[in-house]
């Protein structure tokens, strides 16, 4: 069976996601990356990423082009999630919508914020410590990123930056509130392929 990875590709860090998804299938038994932008094509996939951009404008073209609706079905059959930066934003069940009104996926028991670190201007490199990846710490990009504030006891905390929860999964959901896919370090993106 050839693993079939798709890419949000609405809005975002897409071209990025898609090399190094294509980078760790060549390092593994070989599959196939294809990028998502309407309805119809979640249903193959057997592991989903949603890449970092700007949340709001992913979520509404997602419900506009009938994706999003693809995407909860594909979790509750434990397909494998991976959301990045506003893809923790859009995996999240509670948050700051109020102002914007900005659809949710609603699919991790968690409360996320935005811009927890600050605007773009305040983005910054940091080397995490994630017990679940052998090896040193992660070096982990944050761009105007989101982070995890409360998470309900089902979901295991991966990894914490300054009081914030940076990386956590729920079953078969990866939220990461920085850009793996933007260094050399592919371990993050091994780990999300061992869920499928």
């Amino acid at each position: 069976m050839v693993i079939r990875i798709g890419v949000i590709a609405l809005q975002g860090n897409i071209g990025e996601h898609v090399q190094a998804a294509e980078r760790v299938l060549a390092e593994r038994d070989g599959g196939e990356v294809i990028q998502i932008k309407h309805g119809g094509i979640v249903p193959s996939c057997d592991a989903l990423i949603i890449p970092g951009g700007e949340s709001t404008t992913v979520g509404r073209l997602m419900e506009r082009e009938g994706i999003a609706p693809e995407i909860k079905a594909a979790a509750k059959k434990h397909v494998p999630i991976l959301g990045t930066c506003a893809g923790l934003i859009l995996l999240a069940k509670h948050g700051q919508i109020n102002r914007t009104k900005q659809p949710l996926l609603g699919l991790m028991d968690v409360h996320m914020k935005r811009n927890a670190f600050g605007r773009q201007k305040e983005s910054f490199e940091a080397l995490l410590d994630v017990p679940v990846l052998p090896g040193d710490k992660f070096p982990a990009v944050f761009i105007r990123a989101p982070a995890i504030i409360h998470a309900e006891k089902n979901v295991q905390i991966l990894a914490t930056l300054n009081g914030y929860i940076v990386a956590a999964r729920q079953k078969n959901l990866l939220a990461l509130a920085f850009h793996p896919e933007l260094t050399e370090d592919m371990r993050l993106h091994h780990y999300f392929m061992d869920m499928i």
